[in-house]
């Protein structure tokens, strides 16, 4: 039998799941709060839940949308016959068998979501992608898994006894963000819930109610686990501590890449532009500012990389004010709405997008709303600008200190002007991120120049797929 065929007949047996699954239920409850506050008012039409067992999240669900498709797997059948008992006659519903690490369902879907099944994978960097790929652009995956730090006192009583500890090693919080697919943005949280069996042995024998004792570690003696039972005892009262990661990514609206940078005049149109040219990209530029000054970006852009006015999206703001977003828009009498930035009728068919912020990534748009806000809300992988020059390690590690807070996936950083080895070897090893490539100060700047800057760079393909050198 295959490791995930006796995962699959534990849960089967496992009669009295509902009663025993506390833990699960207080999952299911935050992830599902977590969903909603995410969603607002724009109601799923198509949800995929994963493991969905006797149906704690699903039942959710169906109280949050009450009018959305729910496709409710799981891989032990019996797990899909209590829900189904659970909620007869609900038609917007359908149930099936399916190993979530390999989903065979075509999709696609607004929502995908799973609770407390995660933790039980294989290969979850290649399950999220497989389940990231299913999405709607734009869609949305919802997890709670377990983390690093559960169980703690559990352990300490096997270590105490001198007996193996069967339970599996959980993947710490950065771990897991490092394994988010390039195709959108996603955060881990960690939340501690305590729970406070009666006794040790009442937990062990929850365990197997909920059929959680699936492990690869030979059994232990009847002797073992009275030490075990013992020393987890000495310690009253008695509780086990679950470390729950919650997860939220967004799949963006389109393939592409937002561009900022470390500050403003860093060099973003002229990487803009060399970025549009090597990957025969579009472009766009959601808010410009300063056109009193100096031509937009936008014509820049098109100048430099010789762009088709097809591929060539206009901003959703432009005033005339050298300022941030926010003080133009204020210079100009009016301000930026950020609900009200209507997103370019971009589709994947027509290749990448290349978005350029404005500044850095804590320029204002709005009272409350910064560019990292909207680059959030795109949910695109980052290309972050940074000069050569003194002074940029610091600037370059805040930028991706504050991108990857957000949940933001930075697909690499691109230097301009005289090479420095040091400060690209630092920013390496201290960001632990891709330099894409090393512009030299090239005059004067046109469409020649911006050609030689564009053989430097990495394929699309390359980037998205993390093999660049």
């Amino acid at each position: 039998m295959t490791p995930t065929a006796r995962i699959a007949a534990r849960f089967d047996a496992a009669d009295g799941y509902e009663q025993a699954a506390r833990i699960q239920r207080i999952a299911a409850m935050e992830l599902a709060r977590r969903i909603s506050c995410q969603h607002g008012r724009e109601a799923p039409v198509r949800i995929l839940e994963i493991g969905c067992g006797t149906g704690l999240l699903t039942r959710e669900l169906r109280r949050l949308f009450p009018h959305a498709h729910i496709t409710a797997t799981d891989i032990a059948p019996r797990m899909l016959e209590r829900l189904a008992a659970q909620m007869p006659g609900d038609k917007r519903l359908s149930l099936h068998v399916m190993d979530g690490e390999t989903p065979d369902l075509p999709g696609p879907f607004d929502l995908i979501c799973s609770s407390l099944a995660m933790q039980w994978f294989h290969n979850r960097r290649a399950a999220l992608l497989s389940l990231a790929t299913l999405l709607l652009p734009g869609g949305q995956m919802a997890l709670a898994t377990l983390a690093a730090g559960s169980f703690a006192r559990w352990r300490a009583a096997y270590a105490h006894a001198g007996v193996a500890c069967p339970m599996p090693h959980y993947p710490t919080p950065d771990t897991l963000q490092g394994e988010w697919p390039t195709m959108g943005a996603g955060l881990w949280q960690v939340a501690e819930i305590i729970d406070t069996p009666a006794t040790p042995l009442a937990f062990v024998r929850e365990l197997r109610a909920i059929g959680a004792t699936h492990t690869t570690h030979p059994p232990a003696t009847a002797g073992q686990m009275r030490r075990v039972l013992a020393a987890a005892q000495a310690h009253h009262p008695f509780v086990v501590s679950y470390h729950v990661a919650y997860g939220q990514f967004n799949r963006a609206a389109w393939p592409g890449v937002f561009v900022t940078g470390t500050d403003t005049d860093v060099g973003k149109t002229v990487a803009s532009a060399a970025l549009v040219q090597a990957w025969n990209a579009a472009y766009w530029k959601p808010l410009q500012s300063g056109t009193d000054d100096a031509p937009a970006d936008s014509t820049s852009v098109r100048q430099l990389a010789e762009l088709d006015a097809s591929r060539l999206y206009p901003p959703a703001a432009s005033f005339g004010a050298s300022l941030s977003p926010e003080d133009a828009a204020a210079h100009a009498h009016t301000h930026i709405d950020p609900a009200a930035i209507a997103l370019p009728p971009h589709t994947a068919a027509r290749g990448p997008l290349v978005v350029e912020g404005a500044g850095g990534v804590f320029v204002p748009i709005a009272e409350n709303y910064l560019m990292i806000d909207l680059m959030v809300r795109l949910g695109l992988p980052v290309v972050l600008v940074a000069r050569s020059a003194l002074g940029t390690i610091n600037h370059t590690l805040l930028s991706l200190a504050a991108l990857r807070a957000r949940g933001l996936h930075v697909a690499g950083i691109i230097l301009n002007g005289q090479p420095e080895p040091l400060a690209r070897s630092a920013i390496e090893r201290h960001g632990q991120v891709r330099i894409l490539a090393e512009f030299p100060r090239l005059s004067p700047m046109g469409p020649q120049a911006v050609a030689q800057l564009a053989s430097r760079l990495p394929t699309w393909a390359q980037v998205m797929d993390g093999s660049v050198q």
